[in-house]
């Protein structure tokens, strides 16, 4: 498998071409281009955050497609970036849910933190800011995903707090940031527990 000649060129290390003949193994030689996706993130990964020209004409090569059917796979979807991101992406969901909940307040927090608006990377690097569409995580609005992790049920003080430890280096907590186990409710389980008063009554 070869990619077309570029005057920068890109091709995948010995490890993503390992995990290549693992993906096009999964579809009949004449879907391999079904496996387009995985190969983008792969090579978006490989780069450091972000797909560049050569990188996409890769892919394309690999998947015997036109380059152009490539890219507008990889403008379509919001986890494939065709511009430079920083190394913690923080995307920040502001659907309806995350946004009766509290999504503008997160945003701003995560602007006064960064000292960035949204589509803008930090001088030094370490931080890019997006506004996303839903994220799936509804049921603990508000959420950010940055990178790969979800931060859930968010305030303003918890945003701060996850940039902060970030930015010296820490790996802060994913899930829920307030005392709730995944998605259960706050409160605590309410469905099947004895009824009190059935178990009383007389039969």
């Amino acid at each position: 498998m070869t990619a077309k000649a570029t005057s920068m060129s890109f091709e995948f290390d010995k490890a993503n071409q390992a995990m290549v003949k693992k993906h096009l193994a999964k579809y009949p030689a004449d879907r391999k281009r079904s496996a387009v996706i995985p190969l983008l993130d792969m090579a978006q990964r490989q780069l450091g955050g972000s797909l560049n020209k050569q990188a996409i004409e890769y892919v394309a090569g690999l998947l015997d497609m036109p380059d152009i059917k490539v890219l507008e796979v990889a403008s379509f979807y919001t986890m494939l970036n065709l511009e430079p991101v920083g190394k913690h992406h923080v995307q920040v969901c502001t659907t309806t849910p995350c946004w009766l909940r509290g999504s503008d307040e997160i945003l701003s927090a995560c602007k006064k933190k960064l000292g960035i608006e949204t589509g803008q990377v930090t001088k030094d690097g370490q931080f890019s800011l997006i506004e996303v569409e839903c994220l799936g995580a509804c049921v603990n609005a508000p959420m950010v995903q940055i990178n790969d992790d979800y931060y859930e049920d968010l305030s303003p003080e918890a945003m701060k707090k996850i940039l902060e430890d970030m930015a010296k280096g820490e790996t802060p907590k994913a899930g829920p940031q307030v005392d709730r186990q995944t998605s259960a409710p706050v409160s605590g389980p309410k469905t099947c527990l004895p009824n009190k008063k059935d178990k009383n009554s007389a039969s």
